[in-house]
């Protein structure tokens, strides 16, 4: 691990980095510590840590304490004043993923992640590595390399620590075939500007499993067995209301190639009662909605400080998908106290829908006799978190999270959860 990461670091360094929107892009260039010589040469690089430590107060089969990272090395190329082609870059992104989660080792028997920075292998990967391009006057925008779905479509921040409010809502709920960073695949993506609305972007991305092996993880080809198509759709309105800024995106999805039905055999029976082979279907689908709205600011000033919502929900459909819906709400405060501007208190509910057909069939065994089998609907979660931002680059999270009916289950212990997030920005 120590020779691959110092191999990680050396190459990127020497192309430089540009932080993706997880790990804080939203951090001017010029406020990272690394690089600033070479940002007006038209090269931005940076290195990004987070880090997620956690413990379960209250459920699981004992209490323990877990602790994951990733890093993020990344590198991107303004091309217009490396090599005069307009309104073009080249960006890069290697990510290593390293440590233990505690919905795991504890046995919280979660549907969503505690430390959603955990998973797709704990290892180094090609995060992003693609070609983007305005065309217009920034009327086009078109990028086409390694991407993950969830950097364009159905975007959102990883502010909290449970996966539920974390990132691209369709990867939370179809993971099996929609890959959310650090996952990527060969893709390519149009976007639209529309004056006075938003914009409105498609996409097409290679369907493929075997670019979550970890033996594809640094390979920039395309593995064997490409199983089909994931085309997303995505439209944004973009309003301004009295000053406060919003965004209001609906979009959805089509992935080709079969998959089989979650619960029914090819006589259309339950599966799990007369067994026989899966009924299969030649695609899949669904839809995304994410609207974030600032909602208090202060007068005079374009200071961040004020109060913004948010509401994400994900539909899948109901013949392939285990979980077919994901509903979350919230709210960031921005400096809620005048000594602490920048800090930031936020604070969440949602849940994750198991597919009522299954709950159906579990039904239906317990009935006969090939239980008990648990019953699954809907987990619930709570998160409130603290930022404590203690300098350009650093920050500290506490969180507290409550999950009720762990898996879907109604007679699981409620888990409880402490945690800290800590990242760091270059």
């Amino acid at each position: 691990m120590k020779h691959r990461r110092a191999f990680v670091v050396m190459g990127v360094l020497v192309c430089g980095a540009h932080v993706p929107q997880s790990f804080g892009e939203d951090i001017p260039s010029d406020s990272r510590e690394l690089g600033k010589g070479l940002r007006e040469r038209g090269i931005d690089f940076g290195v990004a840590y987070v880090s997620e430590s956690a413990t379960n107060v209250q459920g699981g089969s004992e209490q323990l304490y877990r602790y994951t990272d990733q890093w993020a090395f990344s590198a991107q190329f303004d091309l217009e004043k490396l090599a005069g082609v307009e309104n073009a870059r080249f960006s890069i992104v290697i990510t290593d993923r390293n440590g233990r989660n505690l919905s795991d080792d504890a046995d919280l028997g979660s549907l969503q992640q505690v430390q959603e920075v955990y998973g797709r292998g704990q290892t180094t990967r090609w995060t992003e590595f693609y070609y983007d391009q305005q065309y217009l006057h920034g009327t086009l925008d078109w990028k086409i390399g390694r991407l993950t779905p969830g950097g364009d479509f159905a975007s959102f921040s990883c502010e909290f620590m449970n996966l539920t409010f974390c990132g691209s809502g369709p990867g939370n709920v179809v993971g099996d075939y929609w890959y959310n960073w650090p996952v990527s695949q060969w893709a390519t993506r149009i976007k639209m500007q529309i004056r006075g609305f938003g914009y409105v972007q498609l996409g097409a991305y290679e369907a493929n499993p075997n670019y979550l092996l970890t033996s594809t993880a640094m390979d920039l080809g395309t593995p064997d067995g490409p199983s089909g198509l994931l085309a997303p759709i995505e439209i944004a309105w973009l309003p301004t209301f009295h000053g406060l800024a919003g965004s209001y995106k609906i979009g959805g999805w089509h992935r080709s190639g079969g998959a089989p039905d979650v619960t029914r055999n090819t006589a259309g029976e339950p599966l799990a009662l007369a067994g026989g082979e899966p009924l299969m279907h030649d695609s899949r689908s669904g839809a995304h909605l994410n609207f974030e709205q600032r909602l208090t600011a202060p007068a005079g000033g374009d200071s961040r400080r004020g109060l913004s919502v948010f509401l994400n929900a994900v539909y899948a459909d109901r013949d392939t998908s285990t979980l077919d819906r994901q509903i979350a709400a919230g709210v960031f405060w921005t400096g809620p106290f005048r000594r602490r501007l920048a800090d930031q208190l936020g604070f969440a509910v949602g849940g994750t829908h198991v597919n009522s057909r299954i709950d159906d069939v579990q039904l239906l065994q317990n009935g006969a006799g090939l239980g008990p089998v648990d019953v699954q609907t809907s987990e619930r979660v709570a998160e409130v978190f603290y930022d404590f931002h203690l300098g350009r680059w650093f920050d500290l999270r506490p969180n507290v999270q409550y999950v009720s009916r762990p898996g879907g289950v109604a007679s699981n212990e409620s888990d409880v959860i402490a945690g800290l997030k800590l990242l760091v920005n270059l």
